[in-house]
């Protein structure tokens, strides 16, 4: 199959990141929001995400303003299985994307921290909730696809009779992402996603996953694109690149505890995708041709935080690299958060773009993951 390129963008209520503490009395700031969603456009990204957490503002509401305030840009949100019915899922989902204009897609998160899943109730163990995942999101294509009411006794959910008049504009149903880099979640990736969603991993191991990706998938008769999460750190030489991402570790230190960093406040993580990054990280600050792993190792690696520093030419080349390997979809994100997507689309992007493009003419096997 042709391996498209896409870009995601993060998009968040209020200025915040590792190295910037959030302002406490603002939790929505529609202005900074606006202009957030507004940036990642007008920078050439294709989708922005909208997170999960248990104490964030609600991703469909985010989303539904966000649509109205943009014109092309998709959005990836966040969804957690267990805390709203799949068939209203499915509703309201189904409802964004008719809002949207067929902008939408979902990023299924079984949920790697027990911690934040209690906050909202759920008191499931891991595996159980992949389960759980498995079934709900099973229901929302059965639900989204369906010519005739759906009924469904299973071991998480029954109803009867259950339909919905809107339907996604996008069909058969709205794109499914799936984060999570565990077994289980491979297992469910394997029969649902579209999408597979990592954190940035040295080369070797984005190649060993998704070798293993793809033969769960192949088993189920499907295939599936990859994506990986960077943070870059871009400098107009790679002198000035690792001297701004020092400077970055060095406020991350400084304002541990203040900054808003995702995930448990302590502790060993939970998830495997955090692991995973921690295994990097113990391979050395520098990896392959310019993977930094310092900023995980600094938080313990809660969320997507390891960067690809130098300059833009260098990392596109490096992006480059992943796209030979079959990843077809990066999620960046910059720490100082609306000013570094704003960056990222004056050279980052248009330059993997170009060296994807070229590559691709060079060596058409290339298109095939």
């Amino acid at each position: 199959m042709t391996i498209p390129l896409e870009f995601i963008g993060m998009i968040q209520p209020r200025l915040q990141s590792e190295t910037h503490p959030p302002d406490k009395s603002v939790v929505i700031d529609k202005t900074y929001l606006r202009a957030f969603a507004q940036a990642h456009e007008a920078a050439g990204f294709d989708r922005v995400l909208i997170g999960y957490y248990a104490d964030a503002p609600d991703g469909f509401l985010i989303g539904s303003y966000i649509a109205g305030q943009t014109e092309r840009i998709g959005l990836l949100l966040a969804h957690r299985p267990g805390f709203v019915a799949p068939t209203l899922a499915a509703r309201a989902l189904a409802t964004l994307d008719q809002l949207s204009d067929g902008r939408l897609a979902v990023h299924i998160i079984s949920g790697g921290d027990d911690a934040d899943q209690r906050r909202d109730g759920d008191f499931l163990g891991k595996d159980d909730r992949y389960a759980r995942t498995e079934e709900y999101v099973r229901i929302l294509k059965d639900v989204w696809t369906a010519s005739a009411p759906v009924s469904h006794r299973g071991r998480y959910y029954q109803f009867e009779n259950a339909g919905i008049q809107v339907r996604s504009v996008q069909q058969p149903h709205i794109p499914i992402y799936f984060g999570g880099a565990s077994q289980a979640a491979i297992d469910v990736s394997a029969k649902h996603a579209d999408v597979f969603a990592l954190w940035g991993e040295t080369q070797a191991q984005v190649k060993d996953i998704t070798t293993r990706v793809r033969a769960a998938a192949v088993l189920q008769g499907r295939d599936l694109r990859f994506s990986l999460s960077f943070r870059p750190i871009l400098g107009a030489t790679e002198d000035a690149a690792w001297a701004r991402a020092h400077d970055i570790l060095e406020t991350t230190k400084r304002v541990a505890g203040k900054a808003w960093l995702g995930g448990s406040a302590s502790g060993a993580p939970q998830n495997e995708g955090s692991r995973r990054l921690l295994e990097a990280a113990a391979q050395g600050d520098r990896l392959d041709k310019c993977l930094w792993t310092s900023i995980a190792k600094a938080t313990g690696a809660r969320g997507n935080t390891t960067a690809l520093v130098g300059t833009p030419k260098q990392v596109a080349e490096t992006l480059l690299d992943y796209w030979r390997l079959g990843v077809s979809t990066f999620l960046i994100r910059g720490f100082d958060p609306l000013e570094d997507a704003v960056e990222c689309g004056k050279e980052l992007l248009p330059l993997t773009r170009e060296l994807v493009a070229e590559e691709t003419a060079r060596n058409p096997e290339r298109r095939l993951a």
